[in-house]
């Protein structure tokens, strides 16, 4: 008997249906007034629309059983992951920032519940409405126009947002982009292999095959091994379960697969393949050149043995990086907040508890996928090889919020095809039409209004003011000042970053030749009382300690900052970096002795990096021991005339004005120096008391660059009049 279909049932289906539908548009938001704009506007449009859409759900889950929850050990997995989460977040150090994450990322616990509310909404709603179909088209749909948004990039039409030859697309990062389109290809490989339309099934065979090359063109390895690894398995998988004909097909693509592989392999320093930037980075894949992931994993690991039942939490594997750091990172980034291998990443953020049921959410869909009869042959291996895929790309890379909204919506379809009733929920009794139009709606919409207010406009808000307060504004600084201290008041989640923002703005307003006296100590004072919060609140965090030493420095106030650089050295002993800082530090607060212990505490740690060996020398020069600084650098560079900033400083201060000459000239001679160059050679030679060298390299910059001629005659002008003074 067909169940009577009310106006509140009317509604919250054509909202449900509405908001899971919008969610396949999220990869083209990109809201520039936010912060990391191509992170936090997909992330807070998901958000939204999964809260309307859970609000909805639960609506038509009590007018119509149908729509109610059901078990599958999908089910089952997904809410045991999500539920360990919430617990070992609350056992992180950084408790606040493990529920809520930050803008650069917009995960954390948030993210996990929110990915369980669309789980259960989608797995519900599209089974009953049998929409499963129709929403992985309107997503392919949305796949075409951010695919031809890479095309244009790759065409030099539109513009790398990573400012490489490396495109991606609206995601502004090219990992982002390829793990997109590797869920796509195998989706819409699926699809055409389920569809009798023959116009779309070559469409869609055509669209995979597009997606396949721009994946190439994003050169990122680990997806490229990812859709390489599963269409191997797709072949297989058909070779060992399909019908003749078709195995004899896939046994012949799975040998094709393995020739060119091979092929391209050894064809790898080839001019052809070294001639072209996406092949070489691919090319380039080795165990040497994955050593930095390698060691980055080993720490990873060193942090597990400390915390492997609860983890770190999430968004806490900076401590893990402080703690544990390898100075052979040095040239890498300054700052790891991922282990850049989403199954170690869980396993440092959860503990072991969180690997395994990370483990069991590809297990049990497999599992699942190949045990029932609801889902074809084709749907298997495609869905199979979809996940395959991913897997292999997240032994390299971390997720992103569209990776983890495909890889929980095949986990949903899987889930609507084999879960079954449950009986408490089928004893539930439904709910009247006008019970629904009358409580259940207003109810949910009162739900929905007040998740979306609490949980995402206070971010939205701060998002955007945080933009607003970084850009320059037309009043002056006192203008974005006064935004910084109102935002302050009430940063959201974002703490961290409106804190970090706040010491850079300040620090490059101290520099300013337009800024009042009192807007530059203003901004510097609220920088350092923002920090001193930052620290006191968070004081195992080893980057904040150097954030609050930096706005020190800025202040003049090297007393302060040397007490939080030792901090930081406690929390983080072998990182290079924070014993350069406290010999800068120091040599600035005039203790020379001091700056060289630290530079050559640093160059100790990392004696392989010449840049170490440069602030080693410079601090042996700084205590006048030319001698051991000259063995230093001809050891690591071979001449002691060495193109670096340090030594210059170091020469500079010690009024070694014939070796600060040298590296002048050195770069006034490299090919294509600019006029800035020239001119600091000049004032090297002026200096150093030498004024007819420094106007004739004056005039030579003038003559290489006309368009100088002001500034050159103001400079030999200025010249000239402080000899006639002297």
């Amino acid at each position: 008997m067909q169940k009577e279909t009310g106006v509140a049932k009317q509604i919250a289906r054509f909202v449900a249906l509405g908001a899971l539908f919008l969610i396949p548009l999220a990869p083209l938001i990109v809201v520039h007034s936010f912060f990391f704009p191509f992170i936090t506007g997909k992330a807070f449009y998901f958000r939204i629309l999964v809260e309307i859409a859970v609000a909805a759900w639960a609506v038509l889950a009590l007018l119509d059983k149908e729509y109610r929850p059901r078990f599958s050990w999908i089910g089952a997995a997904v809410l045991g992951f999500v539920a360990w989460m919430f617990v070992a977040d609350l056992f992180a150090i950084n408790v606040a920032k493990a529920f809520w994450s930050n803008f650069e990322r917009m995960e954390g616990w948030v993210l996990l519940i929110h990915l369980l509310g669309f789980f259960l909404a989608a797995s519900a709603v599209l089974r009953v409405e049998k929409k499963w179909r129709a929403w992985f088209l309107a997503s392919l749909g949305v796949a075409v126009i951010v695919s031809a948004h890479g095309i244009l990039q790759q065409m030099g039409v539109m513009q790398i947002h990573q400012g490489s030859t490396r495109i991606d697309s609206s995601f502004g990062n090219s990992a982002y982009f390829a793990i997109y389109l590797l869920f796509n290809i195998f989706i819409a490989g699926w699809l055409a292999l389920t569809e009798k339309r023959q116009w779309l099934k070559w469409l869609l065979v055509a669209f995979a095959v597009l997606e396949a090359v721009l994946i190439v063109l994003t050169e990122t390895r680990g997806t490229v091994l990812g859709l390489v690894g599963g269409l191997a398995l797709a072949a297989f998988l058909t070779a060992v379960t399909a019908g003749k004909h078709a195995r004899r097909m896939a046994a012949l693509a799975l040998a094709l697969i393995v020739i060119l592989s091979g092929s391209f392999y050894l064809a790898r320093h080839s001019a052809f393949v070294q001639g072209n930037d996406a092949l070489a980075r691919i090319a380039s894949i080795s165990l040497a050149d994955g050593q930095t992931r390698f060691t980055i994993w080993h720490m990873a690991f060193e942090g597990v043995l400390e915390r492997p039942i609860v983890g770190w939490g999430q968004e806490g594997f900076n401590y893990v990086f402080n703690q544990f750091y390898d100075p052979s990172l040095y040239q890498q980034e300054p700052w790891f907040d991922r282990a850049h291998n989403a199954f170690i990443d869980w396993l440092v953020a959860g503990g072991v508890p969180a690997f395994l049921l990370y483990l069991s959410l590809f297990a049990s869909a497999i599992w699942l996928l190949w045990k029932s009869s609801e889902l074809s042959r084709p749907e298997r291996i495609a869905l199979t090889a979809a996940l395959a895929g991913y897997a292999c790309h997240n032994l390299f890379v971390f997720d992103n919020l569209y990776s983890y909204v495909y890889f929980f919506a095949i986990l949903a379809l899987i889930d609507s095809q084999v879960a079954r009733p449950i009986a408490f929920f089928e004893r539930a009794p439904e709910i009247t039409s006008t019970d629904g139009a009358t409580f259940a709606l207003p109810i949910a919409g009162v739900a929905a209004f007040a998740a979306v207010w609490f949980v995402n406009i206070p971010g939205m808000t701060a998002a955007s003011e945080l933009i607003t307060a970084i850009s320059p504004s037309p009043n002056g600084p006192s203008a974005n000042i006064a935004v910084f201290e109102d935002l302050v008041q009430h940063p959201a989640f974002a703490a961290q970053e409106i804190r970090e923002q706040l010491v850079s703005f300040a620090a490059t307003l101290a520099q300013s030749q337009t800024a009042t006296t009192a807007e530059k100590q203003q901004a510097v004072s609220l920088a350092i009382s923002e920090m001193k919060k930052q620290v006191a609140a968070y004081p195992l965090d080893a980057r904040e300690r150097l954030q609050l030493a930096y706005a020190y420095r800025v202040a003049g106030d090297s007393t302060d900052a040397l007490k939080e650089i030792t901090a930081a050295e406690a929390l983080s002993p072998g990182k290079e970096d924070i014993w350069i800082e406290a010999g800068a530090t120091e040599w600035d607060a005039g203790n020379a002795k001091a700056a060289q212990a630290d530079f050559n505490k640093a160059y100790a740690l990392g004696p392989q990096f010449t840049n170490l060996a440069a602030y080693a020398a410079a601090g042996d020069i700084a205590v006048g021991d030319t001698a051991t600084a000259d063995k230093i650098l001809l050891g690591a560079y071979g001449t002691t005339t060495v193109d670096s900033d340090i030594l210059a400083v170091a020469y500079y201060r010690t009024k070694d004005w014939p070796q600060l000459i040298r590296i002048w000239k050195m770069r006034a001679a490299a090919p294509g120096a600019l006029v800035d160059t020239w001119f600091g050679l000049a004032a090297a030679y002026y200096a150093g008391g030498d004024k007819a060298d420094a106007i004739a390299t004056i005039n030579k910059a003038v003559a290489l660059y006309p368009e100088a001629a002001s500034a050159g005659a103001a400079a030999i002008a200025q010249i000239r009049a402080n000899t006639a003074g002297q």
